[in-house]
């Protein structure tokens, strides 16, 4: 299917969503694109897999089979055999008309008569063909709604089968097609087990569609429109997953819903390279949301990584890991993962700070962590606090305690954090997990973002100023190198427009370069680190003089204002509204502690 026709087909599906009552949100509209692209590609996929079964001479049980598979409940391969054979009989009529032109001629060309009755026979034996593909659809159809007609001793029940099987046939659509949906596709789905790919399928349609579409006609257009996407062509694939892309990017523009959906490509692109996942290490994200970092680095590994199908198959089968508490990011994230290659992807729904960090083994950890906590979230802290070495109320602090007890010992990781976790030293929990982290584990570097990076996550201004930070477990730290980061790629707006500035590429080339110069030997390398005005380096020991203040304060930025650019001024301003905000927040939230609410 060319790019620009699949392009239109998928922004048809969402258009068609979007004018029923119940899903004109953009929420709602892509949680039904999604749900929908989700059973169409994974029908698509396990074809493949028959296949490949069939031509190795070895058995496969199809994980969704019977009248529950998108084809048989769709009429889809009916309705594409049908349009094979429309297709078929119009050119039929074609090469009829033109040889019954050249016959009248008074003196055809004989050539031309002889190719126009070749072409007529050829048009002839296509619609045979095409009718024969038609019956044999039907067929395969009729077989797998053949239990549904089995005997059945309620007559209430037996009739209502009937009923389905007759709608099935005759094309769903209306109340027909959500009662499929709702009385026995959905029930169906939500009691897969025993295999990761059923445990995937269950937990995605536990709560999913959280809201359905109130018409079925219209559900009915856009699985039509669903339906021709063929996700056995790789090029469709790759076209897909960069429109959904397109469409997270949206919701991450315009959700407001604490950034679970969508962290800007630019900056989860240097945050996998800045910890630069090999082949054979487990990558886990303990936040997924839409899996973008799942996905990133994916393809940061393929690229740099596979050379041989057997890497394929480690790529596939044990590297990618991910829990998701929220149904909606949950389904978003799954299906974000198989458009990208990660057939399976192992994310789990749960909560994750449920679990207790102190009984983690070293076969619970991971190599690589990457992942964007949500910004502001809070948790009962009676409901966990068992579950931390240091309770608090805040996810953002129990979120990097979870992710310092999940890393290996040779393992490192990378996260987003919103500042106030880095300067706050009022509250026990921050101390102490920064106290530890710097103790047990090697916090290497820090990057400081500008306001604005996550704009998205709130109705107005320029959202939570937030840092990356990256630490391995070889600890204790003994400096830290920080990076000034002032641009990103993209304005400082919910827009997101790309721009010229970027000072990421410069970020990961300083670092490289400082990294390497620590690696090598003091009496093989200049005496000084190669710095520039934007990184510096600090010792624990000043940390720790500042009680465990880690945000980033760079001595090389000037203090006077009139000889700095307009934009720079107004990103120092927004970090300084966005602290006074997060210190705001804090005061309210010990004034509530102490008035015992």
């Amino acid at each position: 299917m060319p790019t620009n026709d699949l392009d239109t087909r998928f922004w048809r599906a969402c258009d068609i969503l979007r004018r029923d009552d119940n899903t004109q949100s953009l929420l709602d509209y892509v949680e039904q694109i999604s749900w929908l692209l989700f059973l169409k590609s994974f029908e698509d996929l396990e074809d493949t897999r028959v296949a490949d079964a069939e031509y190795e001479g070895r058995p496969f049980e199809r994980v969704i089979d019977g009248f529950y598979r998108w084809s048989v409940w769709t009429g889809g391969r009916v309705n594409r055999a049908q349009a094979g054979q429309r297709e078929a009989e119009a050119a039929l009529r074609s090469a009829q008309k033109t040889l019954l032109g050249l016959e009248t001629m008074l003196v055809p060309d004989p050539d031309a008569l002889d190719a126009a009755r070749r072409a007529f026979r050829e048009a002839e034996a296509a619609v045979s063909v095409a009718a024969a593909q038609v019956e044999a659809e039907r067929q395969a159809q009729r077989d797998a709604l053949a239990p549904l007609l089995a005997d059945d001793p309620d007559e209430a029940q037996a009739a209502a089968n009937r009923q389905s099987v007759e709608a099935i046939l005759a094309g769903l659509t209306h109340k027909p097609l959500l009662s499929f949906l709702n009385d026995r596709l959905f029930p169906y789905l939500r009691e897969l087990r025993g295999t990761p790919e059923r445990e995937v399928i269950r937990q995605i349609f536990e709560e999913a569609p959280s809201k359905m579409v109130k018409s079925g006609v219209i559900l009915r257009d856009a699985l039509d429109v669903v339906d021709g996407i063929d996700f056995h062509a790789s090029e469709n694939v790759h076209t897909l997953s960069h429109l959904y892309e397109s469409l997270l990017v949206r919701m991450g523009r315009e959700g407001g819903m604490s950034g679970e959906f969508y962290t800007p490509r630019p900056i989860i692109k240097f945050m996998v390279e800045m910890v630069a996942p090999q082949l054979g290490e487990k990558v886990y994200d303990p936040a997924a949301g839409s899996a973008g970092f799942l996905v990133e680095a994916y393809s940061y590994m393929a690229e740099q990584h596979v050379r041989l199908a057997a890497d394929q198959r480690k790529l596939q089968d044990a590297t990618f890991f991910g829990q998701e508490k929220k149904p909606l990011p949950y389904l978003l994230g799954v299906m974000n993962c198989v458009l990208h290659g990660i057939t399976v992807p192992r994310i789990v729904r749960t909560n994750t700070l449920s679990a207790d960090v102190r009984k983690f083994s070293e076969r619970d950890r991971y190599h690589v962590i990457l992942t964007n906590p949500p910004f502001g979230g809070t948790e009962d802290v009676n409901a966990v606090k068992s579950n931390f070495p240091y309770p608090s109320s805040a996810t953002s602090i129990l979120f990097l305690q979870h992710i310092m007890k999940r890393l290996r010992r040779d393992g490192r990781a990378g996260l987003v954090i919103d500042e106030g976790v880095l300067f706050k030293t009022s509250e026990g929990a921050y101390s102490e997990t920064k106290g530890e982290l710097l103790e047990e584990y090697n916090l290497y570097a820090v990057v400081s973002l500008p306001a604005g990076v996550f704009a998205n996550v709130t109705a107005s201004g320029t959202g939570p100023k937030t840092d990356l930070l990256f630490f391995d477990h070889l600890g204790p730290t003994q400096q830290v190198w920080y990076y000034d980061a002032r641009a990103v790629g993209f304005s400082l707006t919910k827009t997101q427009k790309p721009i010229a500035e970027n000072d990421l590429p410069d970020c990961l080339a300083m670092w490289r370069a400082y990294d390497a110069w620590r690696r090598t030997p003091s009496d093989e390398r200049p005496a000084d680190p190669p710095l520039n005005d934007r990184c510096w380096l600090v010792s624990r020991k000043e940390l720790e003089k500042r009680a465990f203040d880690l945000s980033a304060h760079n001595p090389n930025r000037p203090d006077d204002f009139a000889h700095r650019p307009p934009e720079e001024i107004a990103a120092d301003i927004a970090d300084k509204q966005a602290r006074i905000a997060a210190l705001i927040a804090e005061i309210q939230e010990l004034l509530a502690g102490e008035n015992g609410e």
